[in-house]
């Protein structure tokens, strides 16, 4: 009778695993919702992260191998980028949109700031195809992947079989996208009862509780909808948002409400990365509000906060910043496997 090993990935609080088949259990932390992902249509496994970690960071998705994922989604700023506003793709190319922070990624029902992906598995075709990112297509993608001599071994351990297709290259790249579960920040301390909140974050947390909560919901920080959240309209972009997937002017103007998690490092902020600080963000909300017909309706009425009240938010919204994710060895370069 084979050994039982225990695997831990991220934090205990995140996985746990049990190697006996090399299939891993996805542990959802206490009281967090149940996740979105079908995980019994991809069960996790070691070797498929493995794989899907070497495809993250890998090039050759590009179509001059230039571009990887983690081109744009470093794992020291919350698997975004920090040093531009939009994403930056091959031949130099400039993208309209800032890249999203990819954590918890489990619980999503939609991806891109626009939800044009439904599910994760399908997630990496977008940067893939698009033209100015990778410019690459999945059959192309994968006759590469053939070609290249450590990948028919990495997919035969991940899969049982040396040929590749696009449908376990999806997946296996979402297995690793799965594991960035950010759970242990300061803030989730504090709920287990392991540290307690200054006086200033607690005043940051009773505030955002009245003034922020209703889209960033607890415990992911985000409600997983579309919001307007009242930016005024860059006229070089004209980005309308949702309304670009679904044809509907309901949905002029929105955009996926993003997760507050580790946003300290997360910078810059909004769709178009035109925050830089925080405190530029507060300041919206508080006096940059364009009001329209699609206008979230939380955002309303009026949101009346002194400067000593956006600092002790602040000093809450750094409570959420999870640096055993943000240090997590797991997530980085796989020098392992492309060295």
């Amino acid at each position: 009778m084979k050994k039982l090993i225990v695997l831990l990935l991220l934090t205990s609080l995140a996985f746990s695993a049990y190697k006996v088949t090399d299939i891993l259990r996805f542990i959802v932390p206490t009281g967090w919702p149940t996740p979105a992902y079908d995980f019994t249509q991809n069960p996790l496994s070691t070797d498929k992260i493995a794989l899907g970690s070497a495809l993250f960071y890998d090039a050759i998705l590009s179509r001059d191998s230039t571009i990887s994922c983690a081109t744009c989604h470093s794992p020291y700023s919350a698997f975004t980028h920090i040093d531009h506003p939009f994403s930056h793709g091959i031949d130099n190319k400039i993208g309209t949109r800032n890249a999203p922070a990819l954590m918890n990624l489990a619980w999503s029902t939609s991806f891109m700031w626009d939800g044009a992906i439904k599910h994760l598995d399908m997630q990496a075709l977008a940067p893939m195809s698009n033209p100015d990112e990778m410019d690459e297509s999945i059959k192309q993608v994968v006759s590469k992947l053939q070609h290249n001599k450590r990948y028919p071994i990495l997919f035969f351990k991940a899969f049982s079989d040396s040929t590749i297709t696009g449908e376990h290259t999806l997946k296996a790249i979402s297995q690793f996208m799965l594991t960035l579960v950010s759970c242990n920040a300061k803030y989730d301390s504090v709920l287990r009862k392991e540290a307690s909140f200054t006086e200033q974050e607690t005043n940051g947390y009773r505030l955002f509780r009245a003034n922020c909560a209703s889209c960033h919901k607890e415990p992911l920080f985000t409600n997983n909808q579309f919001e307007n959240n009242g930016l005024s309209v860059d006229t070089s972009l004209h980005d309308m948002g949702r309304m670009r997937i679904t044809q509907d002017s309901a949905n002029y103007l929105q955009f996926k409400v993003p997760s507050l998690r580790n946003i300290q490092f997360s910078y810059p902020y909004m769709h178009d990365g035109r925050f830089t600080r925080l405190q530029q963000v507060l300041n919206h909300y508080t006096n940059g509000i364009t009001r329209s017909k699609t206008l979230s309706k939380p955002l309303q009425e009026p949101i009346v906060l002194s400067s000593n009240e956006k600092v002790d938010i602040i000093a809450f919204l750094y409570t959420l910043t999870d640096k055993t994710f943000l240090n997590n060895e797991r997530f980085a370069y796989p020098k392992n496997i492309l060295q």
